[in-house]
């Protein structure tokens, strides 16, 4: 999901479309989040 949404930013910022920019940004910050904070109280992450 963050790999998704870095590369819908970057077309985003390259073509200059204004929803793929957003589209990417929301998809970078939700896959950071679920990356980062344990979800059913399984605190072992493999990054």
């Amino acid at each position: 999901m963050v790999v998704l949404g870095l590369i819908l930013l970057i077309i985003g910022l390259v073509a200059s479309i204004p929803i793929l920019t957003t589209i990417g940004i929301i998809l970078l910050v939700v896959g950071l989040i679920l990356n980062f904070v344990p979800i059913g109280g399984n605190r072992r992450r493999v990054f």
